[in-house]
């Protein structure tokens, strides 16, 4: 089974979320359904970056980085990188 880490940005306000999940799809479709209380007031969301994991171990281990401080500039440098708003593009 593949575990992916993902980021989220609202389509409305500019949030971002992290989270991981077994089906990108699926999940997407949860948060943009409302049935994730911490994502349903900021709908709808796309995601903008994920990365593939082969085992959950190391997929939790890669959103805990990213939601902590010793990871927040690699954040910063993801959202950068990946979300096209912020690079001009329109999505």
């Amino acid at each position: 089974m593949n575990y992916f880490v993902y980021f989220l940005r609202s389509l409305v306000e500019h949030r971002y979320y992290i989270g991981f999940t077994t089906d990108l799809k699926s999940r997407l479709e949860n948060h943009n359904n409302g049935k994730t209380k911490s994502t349903r007031y900021y709908r709808p969301w796309k995601i903008i970056y994920s990365e593939k994991f082969i085992n959950k171990k190391n997929a939790y281990k890669r959103e805990w980085h990213l939601k902590h401080p010793k990871g927040y500039l690699e954040k910063l440098e993801i959202i950068k990188k990946y979300d096209s708003e912020l690079n001009g593009e329109v999505a």
